[in-house]
């Protein structure tokens, strides 16, 4: 699930007010042979603050309260009252929670980095001006460089065969596609959604062949049942959107498939989906049996469900309502979780079994 660029975008704030806090995470084993980075591309899912730096100042940020009022006590650029899967990810690694690769500064790429970008899509085409998956490759080649010249060429190829890749994106591509093509045959959904996995494909090649060998998915999450999606159509009522969710499980389909394809046909590639699409639904469908009160309402925004304007000012006024206890809620804004959701979901990516999280979950592909 990823969000759409005319999500409430907050004030961009002067950007050494926003780097990540240091010195209170899991220190890496540099040097030990276990050690293992981790390299994450995808969307705002996963996006640690990356869109704050961008030039185009369009692009969704997550740099006004209340984002980050829990774990980092002020807004990072996550779009999340606290930490989101992929910085549990790395501490459950033993890794430090990995910055924005786009943050000015030393980066220690032995531990990997973080390309993710709100808005991001697999096409370059969804939205423009985002760090789209093609970019954030680019970027991972930049990186490789990097570590040849700090390291040479051994080492360097050493740390990234070692390493562990984590994805998160293709929702935005299916936001924009159901958006715009509101009565698409299934023949043209097919299509584009075998478009999307078709540059995707491409994109994992050139991974394995800079060496990656070790590839974890959270899959395409019920898209229609976001916040948002409810705030944008109040004749839903209660229930979701088809449209988005009909890619979205297309998408699994095909990227399962795709990638037990590769296993087969690429040497040494090992790869883990967590079902993320049935994940949420069942905690926005239950949410007291996951410890939830609330599942379809977010804990900040306006409208509807809550689902627009977390963040947002107009006119210098607050337009949004925050809940007392994110806690509490499976979502955070109108398209993203809470700390406490993303919680549950790392560990399931973590340490999950099928049908859940397979063939391999994430804490197999860091001890192989």
């Amino acid at each position: 699930m990823a969000s759409l660029s005319f999500l409430c975008c907050g004030i961009l704030l002067f950007a050494s007010v926003f780097l990540n806090p240091v010195g209170c995470h899991a220190q890496s084993k540099r040097g030990d042979a276990t050690h293992k980075a981790l390299f994450v591309f995808g969307d705002s899912l996963f996006d640690p603050g990356n869109n704050q730096y961008l030039n185009d100042t369009t692009q969704e940020v997550a740099t006004t309260w209340p984002y980050g009022e829990t774990y980092f006590k002020r807004p990072t650029g996550r779009l999340s009252d606290g930490r989101m899967v992929p910085d549990l990810i790395a501490q459950f690694a033993n890794l430090p929670i990995l910055p924005p690769y786009l943050q000015p500064g030393a980066h220690q790429f032995t531990d990997g980095t973080n390309f993710a970008s709100a808005g991001a899509g697999v096409l370059e085409a969804t939205h423009p001006g985002t760090i789209h998956l093609k970019l954030q490759l680019s970027y991972f080649k930049d990186v490789e460089k990097s570590l040849k010249q700090k390291l040479g060429d051994k080492e360097a190829k050493k740390v990234l065969r070692n390493a562990v890749y984590l994805f998160s994106i293709g929702g935005n591509d299916y936001f924009s596609f159901s958006s715009m093509n509101r009565k698409a045959s299934q023949s043209s959904k097919g299509q584009y959604v075998k478009s999307v996995i078709g540059n995707l494909t491409s994109v994992l090649t050139e991974i394995y062949h800079m060496g990656g060998r070790k590839i974890a998915f959270q899959n395409a999450g019920k898209l229609g049942c976001l916040p948002m999606m409810k705030s944008l159509d109040p004749t839903l009522g209660s229930a979701c959107s088809e449209a988005p969710s009909s890619l979205a499980r297309l998408h699994n389909r095909y990227l399962a498939a795709v990638l037990k394809k590769l296993s087969t046909q690429l040497p040494g590639f090992k790869y883990s989906i967590f079902d993320y699409y049935n994940a949420i639904r069942d905690r926005v469908a239950y949410p007291s049996k996951y410890g939830f009160k609330e599942g379809k309402a977010a804990c900040c925004g306006s409208g509807t469900y809550r689902g627009m304007n977390c963040g947002k000012t107009i006119n210098g006024t607050q337009s949004f309502e925050v809940c007392s206890d994110p806690k509490e809620y499976v979502w955070f804004d109108g398209g993203h979780t809470t700390e406490n959701t993303n919680t549950q979901l790392a560990q399931l990516l973590w340490n999950g079994a099928p049908p859940v999280t397979g063939p391999y979950n994430m804490k197999q592909l860091f001890s192989l």
